[in-house]
């Protein structure tokens, strides 16, 4: 699935992450660091590794039953290989929100129509957002009596990543019966980005956010209307995806012998998934490790903290990497043997 150019793209993607770590390493360690790792308990690194992969597995069963809730029979272990090879592709794009077009290829092989395949990917990332910014109003609810005791440079980032997020939500649910209001939001932000644009490009631009937010409006009639039971299973599968990847975070500090901090760990989270979203390097690698560093520093111990971060993107970054290079080169193999398949058929035709 990746191709042979972009390699250079996952060498720096590892490179830039490999280099951050080492710094957050260099700065964090002392004498107290080695009495931690003395009392690390592997059985809680084991846990957090079980919970990533289980969570990798609700999202295949997510995609699954939206399939399933439009008429398709996707098999479990397909939706799963496509998941894995998805992060491949999200570790070598800027962001990690890249692997869109891999799970599209992939429903569409399964015999997903384009059409169908584009809008369980376009939903899933709907799910997404509301999910998170439920989970997030939920941490903070549970944080409410702490608030008066975190100092002002915690508390600002934690209230407007959620805020961002139930901002994101609450457009999303006004724009399903007002999706003019929508294109016009979008057109007026794209202004500030376009100003130094031709006016061929920029009617072209406005053009396609026109028929990007009509394919969001038929996307989510599609799913409201005949497949109510895929945004049903969808949001459960969402929501047990988040949960279990959020959980991590606290397993490992467990681990290494602090408190897990659930509420504090959920809130900075999705202020790191926020982050990740952010088109910088290739798989947000160095930009997830510092803001990790920057934002678990408030309340672990710094002699520590770059531990964590090391163990928290080994399991979040680097087994996504292996898992996906197996599957991509799984893939690989299918299409050359289809392609085979295919030209055999069309000599046997031509004789």
């Amino acid at each position: 699935m990746i191709k042979r150019n972009q390699w250079k793209w996952l060498a720096a993607s590892v490179g830039f992450s490999i280099a951050v770590l080492a710094l957050v390493l260099y700065f964090t360690i002392d004498e107290t660091t080695i009495e931690y790792l003395g009392e690390l308990d592997p059985r809680f690194l084991l846990l957090a590794l079980l919970f990533h992969l289980s969570a990798l597995c609700f999202w295949a069963l997510r995609i699954q039953k939206m399939s399933k809730s439009l008429g398709y029979s996707v098999g479990f272990r397909h939706c799963l290989n496509m998941v894995f090879a998805n992060l491949l592709v999200a570790a070598i794009t800027p962001s990690q929100a890249g692997g869109e077009p891999v799970r599209i290829h992939e429903l569409y092989r399964a015999d997903v129509s384009l059409g169908d395949a584009t809008a369980i990917v376009i939903m899933e990332r709907v799910l997404d957002g509301i999910v998170l910014a439920v989970i997030g109003g939920g941490a903070m609810l549970l944080l409410a009596g702490h608030w008066s005791n975190l100092r002002m440079d915690i508390a600002t980032p934690l209230i407007l990543s959620w805020v961002l997020i139930t901002g994101f939500v609450l457009v999303f649910v006004y724009s399903v019966r007002k999706p003019e209001m929508l294109k016009s939001l979008l057109k007026r932000i794209s202004v500030w980005f376009t100003k130094r644009w031709q006016a061929k490009r920029i009617d072209e631009f406005m053009e396609n956010i026109d028929s990007e937010v009509d394919n969001f409006h038929n996307t989510l009639a599609l799913f409201v209307g005949r497949a109510k039971g895929g945004l049903f299973w969808g949001a459960g599968f969402t929501v047990l995806f988040w949960t279990f990847e959020f959980l991590i975070a606290s397993f490992l500090l467990m681990g290494l012998g602090q408190e897990p901090f659930f509420a504090e760990s959920f809130v900075a989270q999705i202020i790191i998934a926020i982050v990740m979203m952010i088109p910088l390097t290739p798989g947000s690698s160095g930009i997830a490790e510092l803001t990790a560093s920057s934002i678990y520093g408030i309340f672990v111990p710094s002699s520590i903290v770059g531990v964590f971060v090391v163990l928290w993107r080994i399991i979040l970054y680097y087994v996504n990497i292996i898992i996906g290079v197996l599957s991509s080169i799984y893939i690989v193999r299918r299409e050359i043997i289809l392609r085979a398949i295919r030209k055999k058929r069309e000599a046997r035709k031509a004789k």
